[in-house]
């Protein structure tokens, strides 16, 4: 099948099937997948103008709801989390978008653009998975050792059944909102971040966002997983939540640019056929990854996504030079 508005031709059962693939995965993190989808878009299938960027974006309105109504249903929303990072995320999407098409309109330069930031997330969450990170991060510990202690409970409960790690009751609760630092429970153990730091690191993770086309989730989910010490139960649904909104204003952003005299220069306009058939295959696939996360542990789902990544990055980087 031939995509005129990207130049694309594939086969139409393949955009949501890799998507549904991805996003299963990506989705227990928080993470939509459109990061590892935009790899495969500029490698795979060639779609290399600066057109893929809001495409990608659309992936991500299309497929994000699945998983956020799970979250949303289940009580893993970090609902104070969620709003300062898409309060944050908006104006730095805004910038972003317009950077992409102004100074990184050249393939090879995204190419190196998006392996840099491939390699920070993937090295960061590689690190998450040691021992010594596991040591400085005593609620996470206890969490872990919860999970695995609830697993071995009903697995001998249920005669060797596939048994959920978290209870019914392992629900979010804010204790505390203020412009300096937010608290709330999650199974027992008490969590809290600094409003103003996590609004700056939203502001700039909605520039970053913004030029690679991913809404954000993916570079702020392991930073306060791993730097503020959050647990990923209750980080998922506030990143997935925070790419979901973003990513219509990123859409919003590269059309509105497209009518300029800058976008007139460089092919901005998505091809939302392209990015609904990978939306679709995302909206299952992060509605299946949603009610994944409930049985892997922590540790497991950063190591997954921490090789997935750091091997594109690398790969990325490389062909930047030869």
């Amino acid at each position: 099948m031939h995509f005129p508005v990207s130049g694309v031709d594939v086969f139409p059962l393949v955009p949501p099937l890799v998507a549904f693939l991805v996003s299963s995965i990506t989705a227990s993190a928080g993470v939509s997948g459109a990061f590892l989808l935009l790899p495969f878009m500029v490698s795979a299938l060639g779609f290399t103008t600066p057109a893929v960027s809001p495409t990608n974006l659309i992936y991500n309105i299309v497929a994000i709801p699945g998983g956020l109504a799970r979250y949303i249903r289940e009580g893993r929303m970090a609902w104070p989390l969620t709003w300062v990072v898409i309060i944050a995320t908006l104006p730095g999407v805004f910038v972003g978008a317009w950077i992409r098409i102004r100074y990184l309109p050249d393939p090879k330069a995204f190419k190196l653009f998006v392996g840099l930031v491939l390699l920070y997330l993937g090295v960061r969450l590689l690190y998450e998975t040691t021992g010594r990170y596991l040591k400085s991060k005593e609620q996470t510990k206890n969490l872990e050792k919860k999970f695995r202690e609830r697993v071995q409970l009903i697995k001998g409960e249920s005669a060797g059944r596939i048994a959920a790690g978290l209870p019914p009751d392992a629900v979010v609760k804010t204790r505390s909102v203020s412009l300096r630092k937010i608290e709330y429970d999650f199974w027992g153990e008490t969590f809290s971040f600094s409003t103003p730091v996590v609004f700056t690191l939203a502001l700039v993770v909605g520039l970053i966002g913004g030029i690679y086309g991913i809404g954000g989730g993916a570079i702020i989910a392991p930073f306060v997983v791993s730097i503020l010490g959050l647990p990923v139960y209750t980080v998922a649904g506030a990143a997935l939540a925070g790419t979901f909104l973003t990513s219509i204003a990123g859409v919003i952003v590269y059309h509105l640019l497209s009518l300029t005299a800058v976008g007139a220069q460089a092919s901005v306009s998505p091809d939302w056929l392209l990015g609904a058939l990978f939306g679709v295959g995302g909206l299952l696939g992060t509605y299946f990854g949603a009610y994944l996360q409930k049985y892997l542990p922590d540790r497991l789902i950063r190591g997954i996504l921490g090789s997935l990544v750091t091997f594109l990055a690398v790969s990325y980087i490389l062909q930047y030079f030869i």
